[in-house]
Protein backbone atom coordinates (compact mmCIF):
# COMPACT_ATOMS: atom_id res chain seq x y z
CA UNK A 1 0.00 0.00 0.00
CA UNK A 2 1.26 3.47 -0.86
CA UNK A 3 1.71 5.42 2.40
CA UNK A 4 2.84 8.65 0.76
CA UNK A 5 -0.69 10.05 0.23
CA UNK A 6 -2.27 8.50 3.33
CA UNK A 7 -3.13 11.85 4.94
CA UNK A 8 -4.18 13.73 1.80
CA UNK A 9 -7.77 14.94 1.81
CA UNK A 10 -10.02 15.28 -1.22
CA UNK A 11 -11.30 18.88 -1.25
CA UNK A 12 -14.80 19.77 -2.47
CA UNK A 13 -16.63 23.10 -2.35
CA UNK A 14 -20.22 24.19 -1.76
CA UNK A 15 -21.79 26.73 -4.09
CA UNK A 16 -21.78 29.20 -1.19
CA UNK A 17 -18.02 28.78 -0.71
CA UNK A 18 -17.38 29.39 -4.41
CA UNK A 19 -19.54 32.52 -4.27
CA UNK A 20 -17.71 33.73 -1.15
CA UNK A 21 -14.30 33.08 -2.74
CA UNK A 22 -15.16 35.22 -5.77
CA UNK A 23 -15.27 38.26 -3.46
CA UNK A 24 -11.60 37.74 -2.55
CA UNK A 25 -10.10 36.83 -5.94
CA UNK A 26 -9.26 40.45 -6.77
CA UNK A 27 -7.35 40.85 -3.48
CA UNK A 28 -4.23 38.85 -4.32
CA UNK A 29 -2.92 38.85 -0.73
CA UNK A 30 -6.14 37.41 0.72
CA UNK A 31 -6.62 35.02 -2.20
CA UNK A 32 -3.12 33.63 -1.64
CA UNK A 33 -3.76 33.17 2.09
CA UNK A 34 -7.02 31.35 1.30
CA UNK A 35 -5.29 29.08 -1.21
CA UNK A 36 -2.45 28.39 1.26
CA UNK A 37 -5.00 27.42 3.93
CA UNK A 38 -6.80 25.09 1.53
CA UNK A 39 -3.45 23.48 0.65
CA UNK A 40 -2.73 22.91 4.36
CA UNK A 41 -6.15 21.30 4.80
CA UNK A 42 -5.62 19.12 1.75
CA UNK A 43 -2.22 17.97 3.06
CA UNK A 44 -3.40 16.94 6.53
CA UNK A 45 -6.76 18.33 7.58
CA UNK A 46 -7.29 20.31 10.76
CA UNK A 47 -4.22 18.72 12.37
CA UNK A 48 -2.02 20.34 9.72
CA UNK A 49 -3.07 23.92 10.58
CA UNK A 50 -0.84 26.07 12.81
CA UNK A 51 -2.24 26.82 16.29
CA UNK A 52 -2.24 30.53 15.40
CA UNK A 53 -5.21 29.85 13.08
CA UNK A 54 -7.32 28.87 16.12
CA UNK A 55 -9.11 25.93 14.48
CA UNK A 56 -12.10 24.76 16.50
CA UNK A 57 -15.47 23.02 16.23
CA UNK A 58 -18.61 25.15 15.96
CA UNK A 59 -21.93 24.78 17.76
CA UNK A 60 -25.51 25.71 16.93
CA UNK A 61 -26.49 25.68 13.25
CA UNK A 62 -22.93 24.72 12.31
CA UNK A 63 -22.51 21.93 14.89
CA UNK A 64 -19.93 19.46 13.61
CA UNK A 65 -18.30 22.03 11.34
CA UNK A 66 -14.77 23.32 11.86
CA UNK A 67 -13.66 26.94 11.60
CA UNK A 68 -10.29 28.68 11.54
CA UNK A 69 -8.98 32.22 11.20
CA UNK A 70 -7.07 32.92 8.00
CA UNK A 71 -6.89 36.54 9.21
CA UNK A 72 -8.62 38.07 12.25
CA UNK A 73 -11.55 39.09 10.02
CA UNK A 74 -11.36 36.22 7.50
CA UNK A 75 -12.70 32.80 8.51
CA UNK A 76 -13.15 29.51 6.69
CA UNK A 77 -15.77 26.91 7.68
CA UNK A 78 -15.57 23.27 6.61
CA UNK A 79 -16.67 19.71 7.29
CA UNK A 80 -13.95 17.10 7.66
CA UNK A 81 -14.54 13.40 7.07
CA UNK A 82 -11.78 11.14 8.41
CA UNK A 83 -13.00 7.79 7.11
CA UNK A 84 -10.92 5.62 4.80
CA UNK A 85 -11.55 8.13 1.99
CA UNK A 86 -10.52 11.40 3.64
CA UNK A 87 -12.61 14.34 2.46
CA UNK A 88 -13.09 18.01 3.29
CA UNK A 89 -16.13 20.01 2.20
CA UNK A 90 -15.42 23.76 2.24
CA UNK A 91 -18.70 25.41 3.28
CA UNK A 92 -18.25 29.17 3.84
CA UNK A 93 -15.65 31.89 3.69
CA UNK A 94 -15.83 35.38 5.09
Amino acid sequence: MDNINRNVYEITYTGQFKKDYKKYRSNKNKALKIEDTIALLEEGGVDNLPKSMKAHFLTGNYKGHLECHIEPDLLIIWLQYDEERKRILLVKLG
